[in-house]
């Protein structure tokens, strides 16, 4: 096996952490850089005994410098409310990280994966999305400093592609949960499984009948890895990765109830602007190109998730905005 250095930006944050381990127990350097916004430095912190781990808390809005073989572009605040908090700031990390990394590779002649996000197809008109959806995206809307900064991420990820024949690949992360979801993100997942683990009302905004895909943290990690690894004609070109079983919102909140065996009750509120009714990822690309597809269901993945929240001491976390 080659030894490889590996740049993973948003290292310390929920997925990017669970990556970094993956690519260590692979035996490859590993530098993990983070500006700890929405991410916890606990996150990692198991991961410091490793040789082969280097942390740098820096900002991917400023360049930096470094000699490097593959770079996986995680680095971005992914919760609505956090994203929403400073949104130009959101934006600037979706395009100045994306110049910055980008350049990066450009000069190393390395190999470069964007974390894009099902976000990139909006409210979606097609069902489900597949990859040649061009999305229905308001781009004044309070989403869209995440929605269109992941988006023009994408086009300079082709243009470096098509300009530079940089060796680039482009992931859209559809809903993913799992252990080290940070309990004040604000998504879905998290705050159903604290309300209902601390006896509150349960919130679903709307009535509960738009539908999420929910991908369980490792399958999606071992997507990403399998993109990165992908050796093809159009391995430039954008893969869905998520899961394709959808569900409500309705009962994503009684299946959190079950395995929590909480007396919590479902409080619903007014559904927010521009929040998708629909959104479920077409994964026939992913299936035919990386022999990917999920393989943990959202009950086991739910029950692991709700088994860390129980252990975690929420003492230890401060939520990163007020939009929590």
């Amino acid at each position: 096996m080659t030894i490889k250095r590996v740049l993973v930006t948003g290292g310390a944050g929920f997925l990017g952490s669970h990556l970094c381990e993956r690519l260590i127990q692979q035996g490859h350097d590993i530098i993990c850089l983070d500006n700890f916004f929405t991410s916890q430095k606990s996150n990692v912190q198991h991961l410091l005994q490793y040789n082969n781990f280097e942390l740098i808390r820096h900002d991917v809005t400023h360049p930096i410098w470094l000699e490097v073989d593959e770079i996986y572009n995680l680095a971005c605040p992914a919760a609505p409310g956090h994203y929403q908090f400073n949104p130009i700031k959101t934006m600037k990390t979706s395009v100045m990280g994306a110049i910055n990394t980008l350049g990066m590779a450009k000069r190393c002649g390395a190999r470069i994966l964007q974390a894009s996000t099902s976000e990139v197809y909006g409210d979606p008109t097609v069902h489900p999305q597949p990859e040649s959806y061009r999305g229905n995206v308001n781009p004044i809307g309070p989403r869209a400093c995440y929605d269109e900064g992941k988006r023009a991420a994408e086009t300079l990820f082709s243009d470096y592609h098509r300009r530079h024949q940089l060796d680039t690949r482009v992931v859209r992360i559809f809903n993913t949960y799992g252990p080290r979801m940070h309990p004040f993100d604000g998504r879905v997942v998290s705050n159903f499984i604290i309300q209902a683990l601390r006896g509150e009302d349960i919130t679903i905004f709307g009535d509960g009948s738009q539908t999420r895909s929910f991908c369980y943290r490792d399958d999606l990690v071992e997507g990403i890895i399998r993109l990165m690894a992908y050796e093809g004609d159009d391995e430039h070109m954008p893969v869905n990765i998520g899961n394709p079983n959808e569900f409500t919102i309705k009962q994503l909140a009684e299946l959190t109830l079950k395995l929590t065996a909480s007396s919590s009750k479902i409080e619903y509120k007014p559904l927010p602007e521009d929040d998708p009714l629909q959104r479920q990822p077409d994964i026939t690309r992913a299936k035919a190109l990386l022999d990917w597809e999920p393989t943990i269901e959202l009950e086991e993945g739910l029950a692991h998730t709700i088994e860390y929240f129980r252990a975690i001491d929420l003492s230890d976390y401060r939520a990163p905005t007020p939009n929590h």
